[in-house]
This record gives structure tokens, sequence and C-alpha cells, in this order.
């Protein structure tokens, strides 16, 4: 089916913006995108008129996890079913705050992807990493338990694997390719929701990093490393990791590796600010430590935009219904805060659109960018969020989604 969109204004992901623009979606792809003048006739289609259209937005680190509280605790004391239907509505509020993209990094995405690419339900793109990997009593270890129940969950389908040593480790990695996985995730240090470690502390040892490294490597696949102290970070960057996530005591010196690199920063503010704005629903030693890594959070990630690393948008939102902190349907609130700390509102719908697709290395699709052959994700909205990147985070003035040509919104 032929679509065609004439806009005051296109914002193509990449590059300048176009004015008295139109774009035209035959089927999954875009056949065209620029300026009316040079736009094919489209016999017997009636346009659609708006103010602006770009790219369908990227997020591009999310949790799909069904939960309805921000204590992670709960998920082994719900079943998995219940939190998979809780995910279609994520799906749904995501689609209608404009994202046709996630990267999920850890969560029960994976196992929806088959319903997704068959129809059976509307939602993202969503390409996931599985389960997030850790060592015992890593960040993604769940600390209250006794340890055997967590190597239970895990091994059961829940949100995190355990795994020491590097032959663990590749096995670790080879079961979420075997799931399906578009990358894989580790957790190299610790972090603010869990509990008995520090944001500050390399956990992954170098040749655990590398025997997933090197699995992930051998299937086109690339490693994100949630990460918030500088030894994980250059351990990582060293090992050959290609996205940061967090990145909290980012300094000089990393911010130089990531740039020769090639690395990409996903800084996730959104989950920074969301959880200082409810930091009543969290328990004591999670408030600690938010409070001791939100404003070193806001310096790291001006510096690494100052020094020339290559920012990517995710939030980090996980929950379901979008009246609770931190839930699926408030995700443009991500471009928004990298505007406050300091790009131009381009740079961050740039951030959150084309340079997406870049933090799935060799499994990157052709999506990001109004640009003919690529993906027909597509929005559009009632007002120009480069007057206002506030709009991106406010879904009613998201009039209109469009997911590989087909109107979803």
């Amino acid at each position: 089916m032929v679509e065609r969109i004439e806009a005051d204004r296109l914002i193509p992901g990449s590059g300048a913006p176009v004015e008295n623009a139109v774009v035209v979606l035959n089927g999954p792809v875009i056949d065209y995108a620029g300026p009316a003048a040079g736009a094919p006739p489209t016999p017997d289609v009636t346009p659609v008129q708006v103010n602006t259209v770009m790219p369908g937005l990227w997020d591009c680190h999310g949790h799909f996890m069904g939960l309805r509280s921000p204590d992670l605790d709960v998920m082994p004391q719900e079943t998995i079913a219940l939190r998979a239907a809780r995910v279609v509505r994520c799906f749904r509020d995501a689609l209608d705050a404009g994202f046709t993209s996630v990267r999920e990094v850890g969560g029960l995405g994976i196992n929806l992807v088959p319903a997704l690419e068959e129809g059976s339900i509307a939602g993202p793109s969503v390409y996931s990493a599985g389960i997030a990997l850790s060592v015992t009593g890593g960040h993604a270890d769940l600390h209250t338990y006794p340890l055997d129940w967590i190597e239970d969950f895990g091994h059961l389908g829940g949100e995190l694997r355990l795994c020491d040593g590097p032959a663990e480790c590749a096995k670790a990695a080879r079961e979420q390719l075997r799931k399906g996985a578009r990358l894989i995730k580790v957790a190299v240090s610790g972090g603010v929701l869990s509990e008995m470690d520090s944001p500050e502390h390399q956990q992954f040892t170098r040749a655990e990093l590398a025997a997933i490294i090197e699995v992930a490597g051998m299937a086109d696949r690339i490693v994100a490393a949630h990460c918030h102290g500088k030894s994980g970070m250059m351990t990582a960057l060293e090992m050959g990791v290609k996205t940061i996530e967090h990145g909290t005591y980012l300094d000089a010196e990393v911010a130089d590796a990531m740039r020769e690199t090639g690395a990409i920063l996903v800084p996730t503010r959104t989950i920074f600010m969301e959880l200082q704005d409810n930091s009543h629903l969290l328990p004591d030693y999670a408030v600690r430590k938010l409070k001791a890594t939100i404003d070193r959070h806001a310096e790291a990630v001006t510096m690494a935009m100052e020094a020339g690393v290559t920012v990517a948008s995710g939030s980090d939102i996980a929950l379901t219904g979008r009246e609770l902190l931190n839930s699926w349907g408030r995700n443009g609130r991500e471009p928004v805060l990298l505007g406050e700390l300091g790009m131009s509102p381009l740079q961050a719908i740039e951030a959150a659109t084309a340079t997406g697709p870049q933090t799935l290395g060799p499994q990157a699709p052709k999506s990001g960018q109004l640009v003919a052959g690529y993906d027909a994700d597509v929005i559009v909205l009632d007002a120009n969020p480069l007057d206002d990147l506030g709009t991106l985070a406010r879904p009613e003035h998201i009039t209109g989604v469009w997911k590989a040509g087909a109107r979803v919104k």
C-alpha cells in the first residue's frame, strides 16, 4: 500500500531538516523522502497533511519485564506468563509514544519477537539481548534470595543469568544466541538498584569478557556493557565491547578510548531522573547510591558529548503502565534530557533515530532515517520538536505512527 505524507518540515534523522517536504511509503520501505518539488506523483492516493515528519524513534536501552514495581525482587514472585502479558501493553505504549524500534538489553521481549513478526500482536521492532549476563553477586543477581533459587530462575527463563569463569560465560552467551539474541548484554560493574555491590567496582574479569565477546563476534553480534565505574569501562573497551550503558564515572581517558575504538555511549539519563522523582518508592540502599551517582552521571554525559563520543538515546525503562515511574510510554523523556545536558535538538533527535541502529553493529537494520530504501518506520507530529524537544515526551503530540508502512496510530 502506498502512503503519501506532506509535511511543513521533514527531519531526516541525520542531516539538515527539509521544509515543504514529502515522504512516500511503499509497503514496508520508503520510496521517497525529500523536497515536495522532487516528489514522484502518487495518483489516487490521498495525502496526509502534517506539521512535522521524522523517522520512528529508537530506544537503545529498554527492558520488557512486565513489572509494576521498581523493586526487582518482585520478578521471581510473579509468573513469567503474567509479566509477558503485561509486555503486550508496553508494546502498545511504545508505539503510541513514537518508538518503532527498541534494543532490549535484558528482558522477556525476546520470547515475544515471533508474535510481533507474525503480526499476532502490535509493537515496535525488538532487537533483544535475551537474558542479561552477570557474575555471582553481580548487578544482575538478586542478592536477597538464596543463590540456588536465582540460578534456577535464570535457567527457567527469568531475566538474568549468572555465569563465572570463561567457559561458563561462553556457554551463557551461546544460550542467548540459541534464543535468537541480536546482541549480548553483560553487567560489567555494580549498579544502583542491586543491593550488595558498588557501581564503581568491576565485576567480570578480562578473561570472562573476552570469552563472551569472542562468542558474540563469531555470530556477528556486539556486546553491550552495563558499566558505571571507570575500571570496568576501560577493561570492557580494551576487550572490544561496542556500547557502554550508563557510563557514570566516565572521564577524559575513557572518552578518548571510546572515540578511538568507535564505542557508543548509551547514557540512560531517564532512569536516573525518574528514580530521583520517585525516590520515596526505593529502598534506602538504592536512594544512597542514586544520590552518590546522579550528578556525576550528568557530568560524565556532558563530558562525553564535548569529547566527540557517539551518544545513542536509551531510557532504561522497564515498568508497565504510563502512570508509573520509568514506564513504557515515557521513553520520549530521554532526548529531552540529552538536550538539557548539551545536545542541540537536532543532535538529540539523531541520537534517538539515526544513531540507534549503530548500537547493533553488524545486526543493524536499515532504520532510523527517512531515506529511500530504508524501513518505513515513520512518525508525524502536530508541532516542531526542533522548537521544543519536549513534544517528543508527550505522546499526544505524536499524531501518527507507521510501522513497516502500516499505520499503527
